[in-house]
């Protein structure tokens, strides 16, 4: 039976890491950016805002070209 090989990270996490929220993508629907207001973390806010900011374009941008192409189905 082969060794395990075990990895060499360390488990340790400082308490600054510990303090801030882990953070991925987060659809921005209210709830996530009201709690990101109740944390009262600036930068968390920030990047919650910039966060919603994009895919509120995204979601634009998206529902333009499907506007267009219903308008071509249409004339067809």
């Amino acid at each position: 039976m082969p060794a395990r090989k075990t990895s060499k990270k360390s488990t340790k996490k400082t308490s600054k890491a510990k303090a801030r929220p882990e953070t991925g993508p987060v659809a921005p629907y209210g709830d996530p950016i009201r709690k990101a207001v109740a944390r009262g973390d600036v930068q968390e806010m920030k990047n919650v805002a910039a966060n919603a900011r994009k895919w509120v374009s995204d979601v634009q941008s998206a529902l333009k070209e499907l506007d267009s192409a219903i308008k071509k189905s249409q004339n067809k």
